[in-house]
Formats: structure tokens, C-alpha cells, sequence
């Protein structure tokens, strides 16, 4: 089998970069680890999200990943330089959109949800204070939204009411982009669709994420020269069923994995 792409998140959320990277990339193999067990990483101490981060990129290495994509910002933000320093593969880290949604902005206000670790993270405010220069960024946690996807509450009443309640104060300073910084929260799209005006436009990393990591696959000739069908393979701590209903692609392999 050749070499796979391996992707890991704090959860089940990463397999939003998942779609994506498997929409450019369509002949990579790749291995998926959702540590909902460990979710959500973004209230926890940084000492611990990099060793959760060290913990599954070896188990990812012991697969015979040949490039990693951290698919959670709170991970990104706290142990992507560690890692890069560390161990010899290439690595792809996510952060919040916020050079796009300042490129678009015309009331030149732009809301931002995201974890805990990710606003309060050095990476955050540099971009922000790089790309963000005239711009009021407007932050908002999202505390409780990775719970609820987690436990497949997303077209929930609840969900309904935490996101109504992050929302209005962003809305009433006439934001017109929203920056999803966390992977879990583009599954919230349909939702966020329901309560927002139509001219707020919605923004996530997915995308940018999958032309990187095509990039740099060019760029150490690691690109795979198969043609056929891939191997998907997805391996979570918790809920088996979250995961499958998620990904909803048949031939994926998809797994309980103690780890």
C-alpha cells in the first residue's frame, strides 16, 4: 500500500479537512484518528494538548504516515513548531480564516468562533495582528459546540440556543464574515445558514488546508502515482457510529481504536 496521509483532531471534526483533502488529493490513502475520548482539546492545559498531539502523530508514524495534518486549530496553535522540530515528516496546521474574511469584509468587522485555546493562542493573535490591520475581529468561544457534535446533537434545540446566544452580540456590531476557527464547526454550516442574515458570509479553513497539503506532497515528490481506488481509514476512541454518519462514505474502514 503506498504511503498514506495521516490526519488526526481532537474528534470527529477534522473530517471536515478530511472531505476536503480527499476532494483534491483523490488517490491518497489516508488514516484518520478522532481522539473524541480527549475531546474537546481546546479547555485544556498546553502541556496537555502536546501530549495528546505527540501521542497521536507517533501512533499516525507507527502507520507509515508520510505527512500529517493537524485538522484541529487548538492542537495548531499549541504544538504544530514542536512537532515540526521533532519528528522528520512534513506537517499541515489549521488556523482561523482571518486573512480571507479581512480580504472580504466591507463593514470591516468580522466575528470569529472558536475554542478557548485557539483565541487565547499566541498563532490566533499574530495573524490577526498581521492580517487583521483596520479590522475589529470580534472573538467569540464556543464552549459547548464540540461537546454537542460529539455526541451527534447537531440539528438540536439545544445547539440551536448555544449558537443563537454566540450570534446576537456579533450581529448587533454588524459583522459580515464569520470565521469558523475550529474544524468541528463546519458541520454547523445548515444551522448557522438558518439563524444569520444572507449577506453574512461564512468562512473555514477546509479548502486552503487541502491545496497545502497538495502543495507540499508536490513539493517532496510524495504525491501518490496511484490511479486506483484509496484506502480510507478511520480510528476513533468513542462513538463509532458519530464518526461512520459523518464521513457517510461506504468504503471507508472506520474503527473503535483504544489509543
Amino acid at each position: 500500500m503506498a504511503k498514506p496521509i495521516g490526519i488526526f483532531d481532537s474528534g470527529v471534526g477534522g473530517t471536515s479537512i478530511w472531505k476536503e483533502v480527499a476532494k483534491m488529493l483523490p488517490y491518497e490513502n489516508t488514516i484518520y484518528l478522532a481522539d473524541s475520548a480527549n475531546a474537546p482539546y481546546g479547555e485544556k492545559p498546553r502541556e496537555e494538548i502536546l501530549r495528546l498531539s505527540i501521542k497521536n502523530t507517533e501512533l499516525l508514524l507507527d502507520r507509515g504516515c508520510k505527512m500529517i495534518i493537524v485538522a484541529c486549530n487548538t492542537a495548531t496553535t499549541n504544538a504544530i513548531d514542536y512537532l515540526r522540530l521533532h519528528y522528520p515528516v512534513p506537517f499541515i496546521g489549521i488556523e482561523p480564516a482571518i486573512k480571507p474574511a479581512a480580504l472580504h469584509t466591507k463593514t470591516k468587522k468580522v466575528g470569529v468562533l472558536a475554542t478557548k485555546g485557539t483565541l487565547s493562542s499566541s498563532l490566533f493573535h499574530n495573524t490577526s495582528k498581521l492580517f487583521a490591520e483596520g479590522i475589529t475581529v470580534l472573538e467569540q468561544e464556543g464552549k459547548g459546540l464540540v461537546e454537542l457534535i460529539e455526541a451527534g446533537k447537531i440539528q438540536s434545540e439545544e445547539m440551536n440556543k448555544l449558537l443563537q446566544g454566540f450570534l446576537q452580540p456579533m450581529l448587533e456590531q454588524h459583522i459580515d464574515c464569520l470565521v469558523l476557527g475550529c474544524t468541528h464547526y463546519p458541520y454547523l454550516i445548515p444551522v448557522l445558514k438558518d439563524i444569520l442574515p444572507q449577506n453574512i458570509t461564512i468562512i473555514d479553513s477546509g479548502e486552503a488546508v487541502a491545496r497545502q497539503s497538495k502543495a507540499i506532497l508536490e513539493r517532496n515528490n510524495l504525491l501518490s502515482a496511484a490511479t486506483d481506488q484509496p484506502k480510507y481509514i478511520f480510528h476513533t476512541n468513542a462513538n463509532v457510529e458519530v464518526l461512520k454518519d459523518l464521513i457517510n462514505r461506504p468504503a471507508a474502514q472506520v474503527s473503535y481504536l483504544d489509543f
